[in-house]
């Protein structure tokens, strides 16, 4: 008798998407990266949904961090800002240098430590 193997065939993995520190769609634990996106530019038409820092832990990443934390207070608004340093979640956004600004799962800049100034003004352009 002829054993059936299901050979070559892949079970499709969704892949586990970078948490949000607020309380939208992103919050999930795993869910598709593509509909992570979707619900979280979805929640975005209301407001500003999520801020994120992506980097490695270095002086600069901090700094980053330091910053846009600044800027979010100087513009009253009411979201918490998140520290991402998983390798795998910053590849996931494109990311290939760091630090980088996330802003409703938007890469706004990377490879820059942006003053508060400047991240005011990159929140403005999105329209916060």
């Amino acid at each position: 008798m002829m054993a059936l193997f299901n050979l070559g065939k892949k079970k499709k993995e969704q892949k586990k998407a970078p948490a949000c520190a607020c309380q939208c769609a992103c919050s999930t634990s795993e869910v598709d990266v593509t509909e992570l996106k979707n619900n979280c530019i979805d929640d975005a038409k209301e407001g500003l949904c999520c801020i994120k820092v992506l980097g490695t832990g270095c002086t600069s990443c901090h700094a980053l961090l330091k910053n846009t934390k600044e800027a979010v207070k100087a513009m009253n608004l009411s979201v918490e800002v998140a520290y991402v340093t998983d390798m795998q979640e910053i590849m996931n956004y494109g990311v290939m240098q760091v630090p980088a600004l996330v802003a409703n799962e938007k890469v706004v800049s990377m490879g820059k430590v942006l003053k508060a100034g400047d991240i005011e003004k990159h929140l403005r352009k999105l329209g916060f």
